[in-house]
């Protein structure tokens, strides 16, 4: 099955790298949507059914966190795995991120490797 994936990040050129490393990790992909913060990305979902989600930690507006706490608030959007993609060199971030619902995390810079191994188990 083909999925469709958000990537949530306030950096284009990052999110483009994204796209790129997704697309070169051989797992079936349909579309990947693009969101320049959390708020932007509940909007996209209003309209678009994806089946992962991978978010930036910091971000302005809404941040990662904030809205990783919305889908899994939303009975909706509760089910969608979210992995974040994170700069963040401590472990409290990345925990509440575990503690609010991710299924796992990828530091930056990371590798097309690194985004296709954390993937291949939840898609």
């Amino acid at each position: 099955m083909e999925s469709d994936i958000l990537v949530v990040d306030d950096s284009a050129a990052i999110r483009k790298i994204l796209q790129r490393v997704l697309r070169q990790t051989g797992i079936a992909i349909k579309d990947i949507h693009e969101a320049g913060d959390g708020k932007e990305a509940l909007e996209l979902l209003k309209s678009h059914k994806v089946h992962l989600v991978l978010s930036d930690i910091n971000m302005p507006n809404m941040d990662g966190l904030q809205l990783l706490a919305a889908l899994k608030a939303s009975a909706e959007w509760a089910p969608i795995p979210v992995v974040m993609i994170t700069t963040e060199g401590g472990e409290a971030k990345v925990s509440e991120a575990v503690n609010l619902g991710a299924v796992g995390y990828v530091r930056k810079p990371f590798t097309a490797d690194q985004i296709k191994e954390k993937l291949v188990g939840i898609l």
